[in-house]
């Protein structure tokens, strides 16, 4: 088997709940990139599978905690662990997050068994437990890292945890995001890291979803509004209700359909019953993906997400639902919230109204809802917009090149030129990029301070 290009540390994969992951592995493989992929949490119990059935073969699953522990004590007996890893356990103390050195510990361990033909980068999705292992484990083995923020593991104030967003910012080679809201976001609250923050949209698997509509009996779509998602609060639901029922009184003809599970179930069947819409508004519960594109395809003229920030500052940044309305050729109403105006344009392939104002909301389901000939327009602007934006096949390349310029993600010279990026590859062997030179120091037991080990002593770049 070819050396693995990179190692991607998951905190779970695969799961169904993150079928970008999946999507960008598989894409990458298809580019002729070799993959090793480590999942901390095992997730081979999981019922819903949306991916080939031989990529869970694939996963190099992490020991259950207790066990983990187990294995890394038994290895520091053996003298198998690196001083590194033993005296930052012996001062670890009451520091908060330790299990990410027993993670990166073991990842090391399995790294150093593969000698030269293990990966020299690895990364991670989300600024959370996968990237603070991937920190660790540049701290003991010496590969370089990256990590995609997304939504919530850079919008919300996170619990104390080792290291800190601004240290994974600060050691990063390379910081993806996933929507250049959050690009912009991210470069202005750490200056120093601007020039390693790109922007690479999630990629999705547009085919299904066009071929659908483009068989589609649309003969139930009239009046049809359709929203997928979790019953959260930054899904918005209950503005999307209260808009339904201006609709209602309005004499606007819809049905709408709110397809998901989630906390705040019983909340919003509450505020169903009590603006009497149970004619007009159901919840479906969860559906299996061909279901939901049948909705889409077949029963819906508009998508619907009332996207809003929560009470901590949660919010949504680029909704892969609006990515799949948009290639199934539906206009789209949403929120002008951090990514979702790059995605959903005003007035070319869908209407915007502001967070948290279902009237406004409500005005812009109505015009789309009286006006069939401009739902087909807009639905055809977000299928080009998909096409040219959200492909998979397109971000992937977007990802590599990312990759090739600012990673220590191991190429060969022929994956360089297939791609275009041998300049690229060749101008970041030149580079002098700190992140990409971590030496790794020998740790002596009487000299060995884990502060100045960690870092804790270098400037950080703090947030403005």
């Amino acid at each position: 088997m070819p050396s693995p290009h990179i190692a991607y540390v998951f905190e779970r994969f695969p799961t169904f709940t993150q079928t970008f992951c999946v999507r960008e592995i598989l894409e990458l493989e298809r580019l002729g990139v070799q993959v090793q992929i480590f999942s901390i949490h095992d997730t081979r119990e999981e019922s819903i599978r949306h991916f080939p059935a031989e990529l869970m073969d694939r996963v190099h699953f992490l020991p259950k905690e207790e066990c983990l522990i187990e294995l890394i004590k038994q290895w520091k007996e053996s003298k198998l662990l690196p001083q590194s890893v033993v005296l930052t356990l012996r001062q670890w103390g009451d520091r908060p997050d330790k299990m990410r050195v027993y993670e990166a510990a073991y990842i090391s361990h399995v790294l150093k068994k593969m000698g030269s033909d293990a990966p020299w980068h690895t990364h991670s999705h989300f600024a959370g437990i996968g990237a603070r292992t991937c920190w660790w484990l540049r701290k003991f083995h010496g590969t370089s890292f990256s990590f995609t923020a997304h939504a919530n593991d850079i919008f919300c104030k996170q619990s104390e945890s080792i290291p800190s967003c601004s240290q994974l910012v600060r050691d990063a080679s390379l910081v993806v995001t996933v929507s250049d809201f959050t690009a912009r976001d991210l470069r202005e609250r750490y200056p120093d890291s601007a020039d390693r923050v790109r922007r690479v949209y999630n990629g999705l698997d547009l085919e299904p979803f066009m071929a659908a509509r483009a068989s589609a009996d649309r003969s139930k779509a009239p009046g049809g509004i359709l929203s997928v998602g979790r019953l959260i609060e930054k899904k918005g639901y209950d503005d999307l209700i209260t808009a339904c029922g201006i609709l209602r009184d309005r004499g606007v003809p819809f049905q709408c359909r709110i397809v998901g599970e989630g906390p705040l179930e019983a909340q919003l069947k509450s505020q169903i019953s009590r603006l009497g819409l149970e004619d007009r508004v159901t919840l479906t519960g969860p559906l299996p993906m061909p279901a939901i594109i049948k909705l889409l395809a077949e029963e819906t003229q508009v998508f619907a997400l009332a996207c809003k920030t929560e009470h901590d500052g949660g919010k949504d940044n680029l909704p892969t639902v609006l990515m799949e309305a948009m290639a199934a050729r539906l206009p789209c109403v949403s929120t002008r919230l951090a990514g979702v105006p790059e995605m959903v344009l005003d007035g070319v392939n869908g209407l915007v109204a502001e967070e948290g104002q279902p009237e406004a909301f409500a005005n812009h389901l109505e015009t789309l809802l009286k006006d069939p000939a401009r739902c087909e327009t807009m639905g055809q602007a977000g299928l080009e917009h998909a096409k040219k934006h959200f492909a998979k096949e397109t971000t992937s390349k977007h990802l590599l090149k990312a990759f090739a310029e600012k990673s220590g993600m191991r190429f060969e010279g022929a994956l360089a030129i297939r791609h275009g990026l041998l300049f690229g590859y060749s101008k970041r062997l030149l580079s002098a990029l700190p992140q990409l030179r971590h030496h790794v120091e020998k740790a002596r037991d009487k000299t060995f301070d884990l502060e100045l080990f960690m870092g804790s002593a270098h400037r950080q770049p703090q947030p403005r």
